[in-house]
């Protein structure tokens, strides 16, 4: 394997991280939701959230939230987890998987954003009540890590899917909507409003969204390579 060298100059995306959503048609699909979302959390942190310094924002990535559920005492986990003792909100994608063996495991993902400055777990449920147990674990666990009660707020209003197989963008697009649509763009010691009721979401062309921005990357990384 020769990651250094396929890195994109310049860019974060390599060339097997491309690889990985190959169709075999020289086209790409995104192969699983926790492969999708581990990259869209990539992708907003590398070209959105470096932009601003002064936040202390973390996209937990999805094994990571999933290994904190999974793990009895979650504060054995401090030197594996990011500091977060300067942070102000985190997000965490969580699933339904009870299998500690299986990371990918589960049937559906939801979305749970950590508030420390709150006191509050803000919870998005594309199906909603379907990960509400997982949810309530995952902001248990949290506050044990954080050392600070989180008052779990299950959002009734979320956007909901209109199939079975949409969470995983779901999560992604409201990920994206919460964090450059209210966290980043409020002014220090501004309340924000954390429901998303009456926000639209179009599963279809936020899959395209992404796929195009794999296939941009991939395109550039063949035209330095000439």
């Amino acid at each position: 394997m020769k990651e250094d060298i396929d890195t994109l100059k310049d860019d974060w995306l390599t060339d097997n991280v491309c690889t990985n959503y190959m169709d075999g048609r020289g086209g790409f699909k995104l192969t699983s939701s926790l492969k999708s979302i581990a990259f869209w959390e990539e992708y907003l942190e590398r070209e959105y959230l470096t932009q601003y310094p002064n936040a202390h924002i973390v996209l937990l990535r999805p094994s990571m939230s999933f290994m904190l559920v999974q793990t009895p005492d979650p504060l054995t986990l401090k030197e594996a987890l990011p500091d977060f003792s300067r942070t102000s909100h985190i997000f965490l994608p969580i699933n339904d998987c009870r299998n500690p063996a299986l990371a990918e495991g589960g049937s559906h993902w939801s979305l749970l954003l950590v508030s420390v400055v709150d006191g509050a777990a803000f919870h998005y449920d594309s199906m909603h009540p379907s990960n509400a147990s997982s949810a309530a674990l995952t902001a248990e666990k949290m506050s044990t890590l954080l050392g600070k009660k989180l008052v779990l707020k299950d959002l009734e209003d979320s956007p909901q899917q209109e199939n079975s197989s949409d969470c995983g963008v779901f999560v992604c697009i409201l990920m994206k909507h919460l964090l450059l649509g209210k966290l980043l763009k409020a002014a220090r010691g501004e309340k924000i409003g954390m429901s998303m009721a009456n926000k639209h979401v179009d599963a279809n062309k936020v899959r395209k969204e992404m796929l195009g921005i794999i296939e941009n990357f991939r395109r550039e990384g063949e035209r330095r390579r000439r």
